[in-house]
């Protein structure tokens, strides 16, 4: 049986995390969706088209990457919600990001660690791509 209490904890942890969430996803939407009607995410399209091209995504998709990539996943969600992408773009973006996203905040830890800086943002961003142009081909 659900008690008061835990109905209250529960509704009170989901709009915590709804809060979180929203501080971040929120403000990237705006941002990017700023970025698209300005033009700037036409012009950065097409210059990377081609390296978004070897995972068959279109250019603008490169904002998500960026995001997600320097940013936390969130992030690459909120570029997701303002971009015109398909569910095939999003689901090799999904791949991508969740292979190399935060890097600045990882790698730092990782740092802490004993690893090799180079060589994990080399093979975190490597497997991301090689992962993109794997499902790229699949799907």
């Amino acid at each position: 049986m659900i008690t008061k209490g835990t109905l209250w904890r529960g509704l009170k942890a989901g709009l915590e995390t709804t809060w979180e969430l929203a501080k971040v996803i929120i403000p990237i939407y705006m941002i990017v969706t700023v970025l698209k009607y300005t033009g700037i995410i036409e012009a950065l399209a097409k210059i990377f088209a081609p390296l978004m091209q070897l995972v068959g995504l279109p250019g603008e998709a490169a904002m998500v990457l960026a995001m997600g990539y320097t940013l936390n996943l969130y992030a690459a969600i909120g570029a997701i919600l303002s971009l015109s992408l398909s569910m095939r773009d999003i689901t090799i973006l999904a791949l991508m990001v969740s292979f190399a996203h935060n890097l600045f905040v990882e790698t730092a830890v990782s740092k802490k660690a004993g690893v090799k800086i180079g060589t994990l943002v080399a093979l975190r961003v490597g497997l991301s791509f090689l992962s993109g142009m794997i499902l790229n081909f699949i799907l």
